[in-house]
């Protein structure tokens, strides 16, 4: 018995190295575009939610810098179903609180406007595992955020 139990003991603790090695992030793959400069409204962006802080939090911070370059590049989508049949069930995007830990004054969006929406603003689910979808409250425009671990092209 006790010689079966020695015979057990490394392969229960080889088993749950190699599974608690599988349970740790994937490493992220970056495309190609995370290297270039932020636009002017990638960095409007980022200083409406960040204010005084961004230059410390982001830019200085090379590694949370091209995670949301990442995000803002490749991981957001926002689209628009019409149809009743097509369109996910999700949560709204009124539901979702604001990102306003370095910004007090920040303001929820009354109306939408594609152009100047900024999703920094929203504790929406940005780096979890999951691919998650908000529904813009009064609209048919859905806000799709892809997770960081899947593969994108470059």
């Amino acid at each position: 018995m006790k010689t079966k139990l020695l015979i057990l003991l490394p392969v229960l603790f080889i088993s749950f190295s190699v599974f608690s090695q599988d349970s740790k992030n994937v490493p992220i793959s970056f495309p190609d575009n995370v290297d270039a400069p932020l636009s002017k409204k990638e960095k409007a962006m980022i200083d409406e939610v960040y204010q005084s802080n961004a230059n410390e939090l982001v830019y200085q911070n090379a590694n949370f810098l091209k995670d949301i370059k990442h995000l803002l590049r490749n991981r957001i989508t926002i689209y628009k179903d019409t149809n009743p049949k097509t369109q996910k069930h999700s949560k709204l995007l009124s539901e979702v609180p604001l990102f306003n830990e370095y910004n007090s004054d920040l303001q929820r969006d009354s109306t939408f406007d594609f152009n100047s929406f900024n999703p920094l603003k929203y504790k929406l689910d940005f780096f979890t595992k999951g691919t998650y979808v908000y529904r813009i409250d009064n609209t048919d425009y859905f806000i799709q955020i892809t997770s960081q671990y899947r593969r994108t092209k470059s």
